[in-house]
């Protein structure tokens, strides 16, 4: 019997692990999913905070109705109903600096009539300039979203915020081609496609827990602390793990999905091209006394003119992320805190009270850098050894760093791996 080794158990190695053990091709072939942290689910992972004494999310993440990936992920491991939002598709905004406040609502249907119905799109705009986004198609691909869109109408109430969104970058910096199958997989084919969804208990008991109770109904060993520390290898395939204190060699049938960080992966693997790491994501979670009623029942709100950029409500906490967040990283939590709160605070028109209590995180590596030139350094699923190939939101999947990309990248794996067998 041959086994497959997934390294890494975070959304890229359970969705290869989950694809693995539900797919045509399984076989006489076994599964075991080895993870260096004490838990599973990687930068998606949810915690118990005493200090708040609530369930908080490593960080915050939106899904889009359109993120066929995840959403057929979430149906294989039997959480079809662990996401949640709004019946059609609504995105509101706050502009701290005017006060002005408004809510995107792109039509269910791929004709987007609703750029030309004035309550449903951003204001001082006109229908004509939603066109400009037709400019993703022909721009180059070392150009950044402020490249495309620099002197767009659109830019700073839409363009901009999308880009730090997506890309967990600036306009300025950001690539432009990473936007466009984002926008084709999604706000191009109407709001069926854009309606955004959020976990209704966390993204570990959506994502993560459901998909360790459906490996282990499986039969799939899943090991926690088990970093591991080099891959022996000859006549180009892998031959052994070694887990520090433990080597696994591995038979002629055996393969294994390297789902694990990109310096990781080079590290165990000697040149190995890939992205450089280093964009910074800052959340905040704060417990409020009183639950804030979300704006028009949609539990998140765009923030401009601020320090946040975002604000998620679930229950009585409401949780922040900054994106492309170096400078704001650097402050220290007594300024920051209260910065982010001013912010909120305004934004759900919640009465003036001293800070509530909050925890911070400060993740310095949530994302690989998505510049153009880093691009080119995203490596394709396979290696250069034959048994072994990759997965992760980093890797060449064609979609930016998302849940939707380290779930396809998962898929991906699991499927090379498949037709090897």
């Amino acid at each position: 019997m041959t086994t497959v080794h997934v390294v890494g158990a975070g959304l890229a190695g359970l969705a290869a692990a989950v694809r693995l053990v539900t797919g045509d091709a399984r076989g006489g072939r076994t599964v075991a999913v080895h993870e260096a942290a004490p838990r599973a689910g990687g930068r998606c992972r949810s915690y118990d905070d005493p200090q708040l004494d609530r369930t908080l999310d490593n960080g915050n993440h939106l899904l889009l109705s359109g993120n066929t990936a995840v959403l057929n992920y979430l149906r294989a491991i039997g959480a079809d109903d662990a996401f949640t939002g709004p019946a059609e598709a609504a995105f509101p905004f706050v502009d701290l600096e005017t006060g002005r406040r408004w809510t995107v609502r792109p039509n269910r249907g791929p004709l987007p009539w609703w750029i030309l119905a004035r309550g449903r799109r951003i204001p001082g705009t006109r229908a004509r300039d939603y066109l400009g986004g037709l400019r993703l198609a022909t721009a180059p691909g070392n150009a950044t979203v402020a490249d495309v869109f620099g002197d767009d109408p659109l830019f700073r109430r839409f363009w901009e915020p999308l880009t730090l969104a997506v890309l967990n970058i600036s306009a300025a910096r950001g690539a432009a081609r990473l936007l466009r199958p984002v926008l084709l997989r999604t706000f191009a084919r109407g709001g069926a496609h854009c309606r955004p969804l959020i976990a209704r208990a966390g993204l570990g008991p959506a994502l993560v827990d459901p998909a360790l109770a459906m490996l282990d109904r499986a039969g799939v060993a899943v090991g926690f602390n088990r970093r591991l520390r080099g891959l022996e290898s000859a006549d180009g395939r892998a031959t052994a793990l070694d887990f520090g204190g433990e080597r696994i060699a591995l038979g002629p049938g055996d393969a294994v999905v390297l789902a694990v960080a990109p310096s990781a992966a080079a590290a165990l693997l000697p040149g190995l091209v890939v992205p450089a790491e280093g964009e910074v994501i800052v959340n905040a979670h704060f417990r409020v006394d009183r639950p804030p009623v979300p704006p028009e029942g949609v539990p998140f709100i765009g923030i401009l003119g601020g320090t946040a950029h975002w604000a998620f409500v679930r229950g009585d906490v409401v949780s922040v992320t900054v994106s492309g967040a170096e400078a704001e990283a650097a402050l220290p939590a007594e300024v920051l805190g209260p910065r982010l709160w001013s912010d909120v605070a305004r934004a759900l028109d919640l009465a003036e009270a001293p800070v509530p209590p909050l925890r911070l995180i400060k993740e310095r590596r949530a994302t690989f850098t998505q510049t153009p030139d880093n691009l080119d350094r995203r490596p394709g699923p396979r290696t250069a050894l034959a048994n072994v190939v990759l997965a992760g939101d980093w890797t060449a999947t064609g979609l930016p760093a998302t849940i939707e990309g380290a779930v396809r990248s998962g898929n991906t794996a699991a499927r090379l791996v498949e037709q090897s067998g």
